[in-house]
């Protein structure tokens, strides 16, 4: 008897968000959406698009431009028994709202024993003429905070499956968009419950030269330079996908390092105190002995992102980045 086949749609990257927002606001009355622009012009980039129309301005909520009202907001509705999920229109605005993210929503539970189901979805990255207040990667500094959970799909299925598990977990969730991804296609289960677990890593590809781990845009530009590695050199590369950067899938990433002996972590986050330092320091930790070669740090210049489009895509790495580290790390060994 042949397995039955799970029924596909190929979406855009804003499109599986958008479905996993329908189906969670359609299943739960208690799921409400809040931010700027989210109702009537359906997000700055159309994410939201077509909400308020379904469910209605006291679901689907506009705010004023004040980030920390909105997160407060978010904390004050979580606490009261709604499953609020907020947007904030860039990353680089949530410092704004940095109290009520890290002192409020991700204590909550260790302050009062009960739990605070808050989804702060925002925005990341290169991917338009926003200039250096609307382009940058801070997923590092959240990662570190005991208490919120970060995500940080690369593709509209795992955005899909994990951000319906955000919303139905009891704890607070950074949930990371990346913008330049917004347009990218992927094939999504259209099963009646599609959710994939938080914390648990894709192995995205097979190898047993090198370990490539790589998040949000880099994840297909490693895929690339990995087939390319092994069309050209005849280098075997293992891609993982973290897709949660807190908790982390530690086992999955440390299995492959010791396995392959090599290791590099591409980010469009620029290196000093990062998510590539913490992937390195477990590895020298935890799988010092296995390696062969020195870990490679693939990532933006330190320097800000610049305001045209071509000079800020020239800045975030490319394919052939990650390839020059795959040689190089073979190379050494």
């Amino acid at each position: 008897m042949s397995a039955v086949e799970t029924p596909t749609r190929s979406l855009r990257f804003w499109q599986g968000i958008n479905q996993a927002l329908t189906e969670e606001m359609e299943r739960d009355e208690r799921v409400v959406l809040v931010g700027e622009d989210v109702g009537r012009p359906g997000g700055p980039y159309g994410v939201t698009r077509g909400l308020r129309d379904r469910f209605g301005d006291l679901r689907v909520r506009d705010t004023p431009i004040s980030e920390a009202v909105l997160v407060g907001l978010g904390v004050g509705g979580a606490a009261v028994g709604l499953r609020p999920v907020v947007e904030i229109m860039f990353f680089d605005f949530a410092m704004i709202a940095m109290d009520q993210i890290v002192n409020q929503a991700a204590k909550y539970r260790y302050f009062s024993g009960a739990s605070m189901p808050l989804v702060i979805r925002t925005m990341c990255g290169a991917g338009g003429p926003n200039g250096a207040q609307h382009s940058q990667n801070f997923e590092a500094w959240y990662s570190a905070v005991p208490g919120l959970k970060v995500v940080m799909p690369s593709n509209a299925a795992d955005a899909k499956g994990l951000l319906k598990s955000a919303i139905r977990d009891d704890d607070p969730v950074l949930f990371i968009e990346t913008l330049g991804l917004l347009p990218a296609r992927r094939d999504v289960p259209q099963e009646e419950d599609f959710l994939l677990p938080i914390g648990v890593a894709d192995t995205r590809r097979e190898g047993t030269d090198v370990t490539v781990v790589a998040i949000g845009r880099l994840v297909d530009r490693a895929l690339e330079a990995a087939e390319r590695a092994q069309e050209e050199d005849g280098i075997s590369v293992e891609v993982i996908d973290p897709r949660t950067l807190s908790p982390l899938d530690a086992d999955t990433l440390l299995a492959s390092v010791r396995r392959t002996g090599r290791l590099v972590v591409a980010q469009e986050a620029t290196s000093p105190y990062s998510f590539a330092s913490e992937v390195f320091a477990l590895a020298v930790e935890s799988a010092l002995s296995d390696l062969k070669a020195a870990p490679i740090r693939v990532t933006s210049p330190f320097v800000n992102v610049p305001t045209p489009v071509p000079l800020a895509e020239a800045r975030t790495p490319g394919v052939d980045d990650v390839l020059a580290a795959i040689r190089t790390t073979t190379k050494e060994s």
